[in-house]
This record gives C-alpha cells, structure tokens and sequence, in this order.
C-alpha cells in the first residue's frame, strides 16, 4: 500500500497575495510545491491530496494542479471556515483559518491509508520524502504510531528576522515526549538558537535542537481524535478570534494521554522556505546548486 501525501495549501492565495503572485524558485520557472511533489513521487507516494479552499480552486487547479496530471493521483479537498461540528457556527469576527489541525481534519473521507502531511510553501528535501515514506510503507491503517520528521533548528532559520517552530522533546528511543510551539526564534552565536518567552525574556536553543516544521506521518485513525478534539477546541476559543487548532498542539495533547506514540525521524535535510522577501533569492540559490548536482533536472517536469 503507497502512503498518500497530504498538502496544507489553504493559506496559499492569502500568503502570497494571489496565486499568479507565487514565486518561481527553479531555473524554468518551477515553485517550491512543484519540487514537493516530485520528491514525493520519486519517494514512492501514491496519491496527492490538496488542501485548498473553494474560491481559489480554480486557478490552484489551472496554474498549479496541472503540473502533476498524469504524473500522481491527485485529489482535492476544501477547507472552509464554515464547516464546523453541529451546534457551532462561525464567529461573526472570525476572518482566520482554524488551522492546520482542521485542515487536516478536512482530509477524512478521502484518506484511507497512512500518509504524510506537509505545508504547500516549504521545501523539506528529497531525503525527508523517503524517509517518511519509507517509514509510512510499513504501517497498518489501524496503527495508532505515528511520526514526524524532524529538522535541526539551525537548519531552519532565516537571516532576515524570527520564525516560529514547534520545539520537540525526545527520549532515548527518538519518540516524541512533548512539541511545544515556540515564537519569535532567531540566530544566536554559532549554530545556536534563541526564543522570547511569554516575559519577552531570551531563552536559548542549542542548534541541534529539534523543530517541527509540520512534515507529519499518520495514519486514519488520526481523524477520529480529530472529530474528538476540534469540538473542545472550539469551545475553548469561543472569545479568541485569533485562536487556532494547530496538528503540534493536538499531537502533544494525544502524546500525553497515551493515545498515541509518535517517531522522530532524523533528517539531514536543510529546510528551506520563503519566510520573508529577502530570503527568496538564498532559496534560488540553493535550489540552483541542487539542480547542479543532479539532484533535480531542469525543467523538471519533461
């Protein structure tokens, strides 16, 4: 059984502005989504299932779905704010998405098999792909042990200001403990890390520190908590406006109810992505080097 690959692209018109303004990263043009699944192919994915929402469907379909006809199954699924359990309507101030553990939520009747989660504008590496597929190929659909793929902080950080990554705790088996989402990290001396906690105080981060970056392992079972969870949410942020049901904070909570155990896959992978404008001409660099050394063809889809 192929796993199926999951991508979180509902933020992708808003982020960027409109799909026409989606940055090309490769030497022909390619985006960043376009490297993603073609690593996910040569990985051994099956199926590509896209997040999206309804009132970009048909240019994401036109501009960026087209690339992958004919190369992988592809589906798509909506995420809306409107779609919400029984008794819950949207708040009349609610202009934000409910996150990613929604979104993800929003996958349930057209995932079957394990499968991986990724974000539509991060460029995790063609390593990273098969080893999550790799670990995914040996599940069962009824398994409750999930994974993540986890990046070396240093590995993460811009250049040109503060990220936010959930911060992970293993122990000695590389199983997740807890991930705790942390704010406003940066560059410290060396390799090293630092963040300001909820005092606005500096905390430091070691460089090796593991973050996730939201490239997730699952399996079906993974809806049910889901249908469980979003409801507690959803009452818990009924004057937060701003609140959001992110995949960490769900994954944490199951970790400590021992719902779940969960695999930290190593990866040497350096993450890349558009975090700020300045950081784009870094990322045609680097996917300019990995096409030098034959990791990608260019163009890449021939």
């Amino acid at each position: 059984m192929k796993p199926t690959l999951v991508v979180m692209a509902a933020g992708v018109g808003s982020r960027y502005g409109g799909l026409k303004q989606i940055d090309p990263v490769g030497p022909a043009g390619e985006i960043i989504l376009d490297y993603s699944v073609y690593d996910a192919v040569r990985a051994g994915f099956g199926k590509v299932v896209f997040i999206i929402r309804r009132d970009i469907e048909q240019d994401f379909k036109s501009i960026i779905g087209s690339h992958f006809a004919g190369r992988i199954n592809v589906e798509y699924v909506y995420q809306e704010l409107a779609d919400l359990p029984a008794g819950f309507k949207v708040p009349a101030e609610r202009t934000k998405p409910w996150g990613t553990g929604h979104a993800v939520l929003c996958c349930k009747n057209a995932v079957r098999e394990p499968f991986g989660v990724v974000n539509a504008d991060d460029l995790y590496g063609a390593e990273s792909y098969k080893i999550l597929a790799a670990y995914l190929s040996k599940l069962a659909p009824a398994d409750n042990t999930y994974a993540m793929v986890g990046f070396k902080i240093s590995n993460t950080l811009s250049d040109y200001g503060h990220v936010t990554r959930g911060i992970c705790e293993l122990d000695g088996q590389n199983m997740l403990k807890t991930v705790v989402e942390r704010f406003k990290i940066e560059k410290a001396a060396g390799d090293d890390a630092r963040y300001q906690d909820e005092k606005e105080q500096w905390v430091p981060l070691r460089g090796d520190a593991i973050a996730s970056m939201n490239m997730w392992g699952f399996t079906p079972t993974l809806f049910k908590f889901l249908e469980q969870k979003f409801p507690l949410f959803l009452k818990g942020a009924q004057n937060k406006p701003k609140a959001e049901f992110l995949m960490p904070s769900v994954v944490d909570e199951l970790i400590k109810e021992r719902q779940i155990t969960l695999k930290v896959l190593d990866t040497p992978e350096k993450w890349l992505g558009i975090t700020y404008k300045e950081d784009k001409p870094e990322v045609v660099r680097k996917v300019g080097e990995l096409v030098k050394s034959k990791i990608y063809p260019s163009p890449l889809w021939k």
